[in-house]
């Protein structure tokens, strides 16, 4: 949660790439700031429930973009972790590269 916190309170942001969860923007303070761009990672049957609040955010912001990965894992990108899903993971990375770009 630390860079949707950062993104949403830290005059200057760019844009967010949330991995593996996001939270309601009220969470921190308010709306999503106007006209910053977000990418949202997440299994579609998260085990922790982050693909509906995920599916919210990105219904609410312009800006945004949301990637379901199939599986039922929260931190599926982790290698270090025995829910790592290779194949998602080096999606994920190549489409964090080309927001990357985009943002600049």
């Amino acid at each position: 949660m630390p860079a949707q916190q950062l993104a949403q309170t830290r005059p200057g942001a760019r844009g967010a790439v949330l991995i593996s969860g996001c939270v309601p923007p009220e969470e921190f303070g308010g709306a999503w700031p106007a006209g910053l761009p977000a990418q949202v990672h997440t299994q579609a049957d998260d085990d922790l429930g982050d693909a509906d609040v995920a599916q919210e955010l990105v219904a609410t912001v312009q800006s945004s973009e949301l990637f379901l990965y199939p599986g039922d894992r929260h931190l599926f990108a982790d290698d270090s972790l025995p829910g790592f899903d290779a194949e998602a993971a080096a999606l994920l990375e190549q489409r964090v590269f080309e927001f990357l770009d985009r943002a600049g």
